[in-house]
């Protein structure tokens, strides 16, 4: 008798541990939300074609192309800092890589607001190109790593969340900087100023805000539908043996062509809304409402890899990356405004898959351990994008039209569609 008085008196301790290693709720989404937030300031390297107009007349004396490739060093740079964290992540602390962030990000912008009429273009690539890029790169990767560590049940779900907000900001901060950028407001150098000094509090909070849940933290499981294929890693990859995947190429091309669909609709957009007929105004305004579709792509196809599964949201995706590109085809064909803005918002719609489709099949096909590192490289893939919107502009000015490279756009969509259906783990 006193022995199971004895086997129970033990037993009650082990449950209260249990207990109290049981995830908190409502502090893991506060911490997605915190998260959020923060990527929707990161996203500011996406608003430069809001906030580049202080270096567009003659004060500064640079062309259209030298700004454009401002924006393609950022991009270029971006995608290297989150290399860089990745590489980092297991030599140094979060903090630290957060903290490196912040102060690339918040100089980049301060010294950018100090150049002077007649500065040489190769000072706004190193400050606001290289600097801010790599800051912003270096803290992307750190957050998101961090983050889906409290969600490993909401893989979609949670990275959709976070990317939504990073694709989010040249509809909010860009077009509040867009405001006070103009001299009757505070005045170009002046926001600059401001927009660096914000980037680097926000990022220095987060240093010590976001972290992983303790060792031993036990999550809900996530739930088990009929029919659903859950993405779900077999074991955690070194990035040598993830890359030796035949997986992992399928994947990375996928993503690849997508996006480079997405960059070229994007960059072709205005022009060709002009060329079928709307004013230059109306023309900017419809682009303007139809960007935030890549914010929602985010969102949603993170949403839809929780609820349906990896292998019906492929289809998913496959479905509408074709569709896109050959909607604006037949817009061009038959010179129809409403067909050529449902195309455009389609394509970028279809481009906003492309950071959540990295993050979800980074952690389920290959692992949580090397999470950081591994998803920085499937993230190389946005290097070539801004190349390939340079490349579709070169074919629509050399062909005098837009139904070419729209051709050629989707057919690298049908390309994308038969390699996404093929992607299995092994």
């Amino acid at each position: 008798m006193s022995a199971k008085k004895k086997s129970k008196s033990k037993g009650k301790p082990q449950s209260k541990a249990d207990n109290a290693l049981k995830v908190n709720q409502t502090e893991r989404w506060l911490r997605l939300a915190f998260a959020t937030i923060v990527l929707l300031f990161a996203g500011i390297i996406y608003a430069w074609s809001a906030i580049r107009s202080p270096f567009e007349d003659a004060t500064f004396g640079w062309t259209g192309t030298q700004l454009a490739m401002n924006y393609t060093i950022t991009v270029v740079c971006f995608c290297l800092g989150g290399f860089i964290a990745g590489l980092l992540t297991k030599k140094t602390k979060p903090l630290h890589r957060l903290l490196a962030g912040a102060v690339l990000l918040g100089a980049g912008f301060f010294l950018t607001s100090l150049l002077k009429a007649g500065a040489n273009i190769i000072q706004l690539y190193l400050t606001y190109g290289v600097m801010s890029g790599l800051g912003v790169g270096l803290a992307y990767t750190t957050i998101i790593g961090l983050t889906s560590a409290w969600f490993p049940d909401k893989k979609g779900l949670c990275s959709g969340v976070m990317l939504f907000g990073f694709g989010f900001t040249s509809l909010t901060i860009g077009n509040i900087a867009k405001a006070l950028i103009k001299p009757e407001s505070l005045g170009w150098s002046a926001t600059y100023k401001v927009i660096g000094i914000a980037m680097f509090v926000v990022f220095a909070v987060a240093a010590f805000v976001i972290r992983t849940p303790k060792e031993g933290t036990v999550f809900p499981k996530a739930a088990a539908k009929k029919g659903k294929a859950a993405v779900t890693a077999d074991h955690d990859f070194a990035t040598k043996e993830m890359l030796g995947r035949s997986s992992f190429w399928r994947l990375f091309i996928l993503i690849t062509l997508i996006a480079a669909v997405g960059s070229a609709a994007l960059a072709l957009a205005p022009n060709l809304l002009v060329d079928l007929s709307l004013t230059k105004e109306n023309a900017v305004l419809v682009f303007t409402i139809i960007s935030v579709f890549n914010a929602l792509g985010r969102l949603i196809s993170g949403a839809l890899f929780d609820r349906v599964g990896a292998r019906k949201t492929q289809y998913f995706i496959a479905a509408f990356a074709f569709a896109a590109p050959l909607i604006v085809v037949l817009s061009v064909l038959t010179k129809s405004v409403p067909l050529g803005i449902v195309g455009l918002a389609l394509c970028i719609f279809a481009y906003g898959f492309c950071p959540t489709i990295s993050s979800v099949f980074a952690s389920g096909f290959y692992g949580t351990k090397n999470f950081s590192l591994n998803f920085s490289i499937l993230n190389l893939i946005l290097i070539p994008a801004p190349f390939a919107a340079t490349l579709a502009a070169s074919i629509r000015q050399s062909t005098n039209g837009f139904l070419v490279p729209f051709i050629i756009l989707t057919a690298c969509t049908l390309v994308a569609g038969v390699i996404n259906l093929s992607i299995k783990k092994a």
